[in-house]
């Protein structure tokens, strides 16, 4: 067995040894995050950047520097919390551009809102995936939204905020990722659906949680 072949198995399991086993089931924040991404197009500003990126790549390395997960953001945006207070605004892509923290679906819509500009042959959209719900700190979570897009006849999955910078892909389908995705998280999914806004969605749970509360 030659040196070189036993240097790279080292490397090999040492890099997979690094890696956590499952996802903790309980939070949509990012995991445990090795040392931060170097090769990535930063900007001075959104529009900057929208002229220097073009690949889901360089959106996804930014983001994989960048984004900060706000836990106090997502119990707002729970069901409990919006069913007290109401709708939450969505942070605008060059929003949160200038200060890239917040929940799944800001990280999201910045992707989705992003990449049609720079590459819209790409036909991006968003994939919203509905968990069991599971309550924390007394708020019931449910949905998760990622970004999706489609090259060469294979899906991709980024934006989101459980893995920051990681692009999932390539998949022969959605409904292969979804198994996958099932399986990393370690809670059921009830269901998916790739959608064109995350705000139509929305609205339809929002009028089914008024009717079912309802006396």
């Amino acid at each position: 067995m030659s040196r070189l072949f036993i240097l790279l198995f080292t490397l090999a399991v040492a890099a997979c040894g690094s890696l956590p086993e499952a996802a903790d089931p309980t939070s949509d924040a990012p995991e445990l995050q090795g040392p931060p991404v170097v090769d990535f197009h930063d900007a001075e500003s959104y529009r900057q950047a929208l002229q220097v990126w073009r690949t889901p790549h360089d959106v996804n390395a930014w983001i994989g520097v960048k984004f900060r997960y706000d836990m106090a953001r997502a119990m707002l945006l729970s069901e409990t919390q919006r069913g007290k207070s109401g709708q939450l605004a969505i942070h605008l892509p060059h929003d949160f551009f200038a200060s890239p923290s917040g929940v799944c679906v800001d990280l999201s819509r910045f992707a989705v809102e992003t990449l049609r500009h720079i590459d819209p042959q790409l036909k991006p959209n968003y994939l919203m995936i509905e968990f069991a719900p599971m309550k924390i700190a007394g708020n019931t979570l449910r949905l998760h939204w990622l970004a999706t897009f489609k090259r060469d006849g294979k899906y991709y999955f980024f934006a989101d905020s459980k893995r920051p910078g990681h692009l999932a892909g390539p998949y022969a389908s959605t409904q292969e990722f979804i198994e996958e995705y099932a399986k990393y998280r370690g809670r059921e999914i009830v269901t998916s659906r790739e959608l064109e806004s995350y705000e139509r969605k929305r609205r339809t749970l929002a009028s089914k949680q008024s009717r079912e509360e309802r006396p």
